[in-house]
């Protein structure tokens, strides 16, 4: 299993965005991109290059690999529907993706290790694949053990009161996906369509 290993923050200023989701996040301190030619600010970018930021945006945010993220592509292309709404929607079903959007994990980072030792239940059954593909109807919770980890019982106790997502439902330390989302619903800083032409080229 594939992961990437380097510097987080230096891929939030190469974005311009809080990728981790920290509110520390040097991006919003230091606005010029990472390496010693940082300094002298962002280029303009021709359209292959913004096709390219959008995509690495995409992947980062996300936390997919290359050849994962070609696969999505690939099948957002083959399935029914916009191929750019259909990408987002597979990305925003991952299971480590919904483990963090309902609160039960501060970080996707985070959520993905949970999910890699085998801490998540799907349908009251184990599920270690981070990348599995939730469909509508399925239920998410913990075993036992899982709900006794000090930053697991932090996330659920912060997020109480927050409501998720309309399209997905919390109850305690349960959670469901009642439908797909839509578009709009799907809040990442994200053109879907300059990532389906930088493939399609």
């Amino acid at each position: 299993m594939g992961r990437y290993l380097g510097a987080k923050h230096k891929l939030c200023r190469r974005e311009g965005i809080a990728l981790c989701g920290s509110p520390t996040c040097p991006v919003h301190t230091r606005t010029n991109p990472p390496g010693q030619h940082g300094v002298r600010g962002r280029r303009r970018l021709s359209s292959y290059g913004q096709q390219l930021r959008e995509k690495q945006k995409a992947k980062r945010i996300w936390g997919v690999l290359e050849r994962q993220f070609k696969r999505y592509v690939r099948q957002a292309d083959k399935a029914k529907g916009k191929t750019g709404e259909v990408l987002l929607q597979l990305l925003e079903t991952r299971l480590d993706n919904i483990l963090y959007r309902l609160g039960f994990a501060p970080t996707r980072p985070f959520a993905r290790q949970l999910v890699s030792h085998g801490h998540v239940l799907v349908d009251e059954k184990k599920a270690d694949i981070p990348s599995y593909n939730l469909r509508p109807g399925q239920t998410i919770s913990f075993n036992d053990r899982s709900l006794k980890i000090p930053l697991v019982l932090e996330s659920l106790s912060k997020t109480k009161k927050e409501k998720p997502p309309v399209w997905l439902e919390k109850k305690g330390p349960v959670g469901k996906v009642l439908r797909l989302p839509e578009r709009e619903e799907i809040g990442e800083p994200v053109n879907e369509q300059l990532i389906v032409e930088f493939y399609s080229r």
